[in-house]
């Protein structure tokens, strides 16, 4: 067994869809839809991203989110930014944190970690 797809409710398909798939390098798999989409890496690699409309409220402190691992984590940070992400005020960053939290376009929130990966 593997993960298939990670499931994320979002108001705006389309606009949740753009972000993703710019900051992933992911395209739709599938002609997109107004209430789906699923997103799949260009090169084929790692899980889908999937995007589906939700009218339920973003949660402050989400009990599943994303991390995005990188070896750059502040010119990351500041693409996806760039791209339409918003730094969320986190009141739990430990002194020696490794994570920067961010919010999509849609409020979702997720992490932005440095790890000892190469540049891709």
């Amino acid at each position: 067994m593997r993960v298939g797809s990670i499931v994320m409710g979002v108001s705006d398909v389309r606009r949740a869809m753009e972000f993703w798939g710019r900051a992933l390098g992911y395209v739709p798999r599938d002609e997109p839809e107004a209430t789906w989409v699923v997103l799949t890496s260009a090169s084929g690699a790692g899980p889908n991203v999937s995007l589906m409309r939700s009218e339920t409220p973003v949660q402050e402190k989400p009990r599943v989110h994303l991390d995005l691992y990188t070896s750059d984590q502040a010119g990351e940070v500041d693409r996806l930014v760039g791209l339409g992400a918003s730094h969320v005020d986190w009141q739990d960053y430990p002194p020696d944190a490794d994570f920067v939290v961010l919010a999509d376009t849609e409020g979702n929130r997720f992490c932005v970690i440095q790890h000892g990966l190469p540049p891709t």
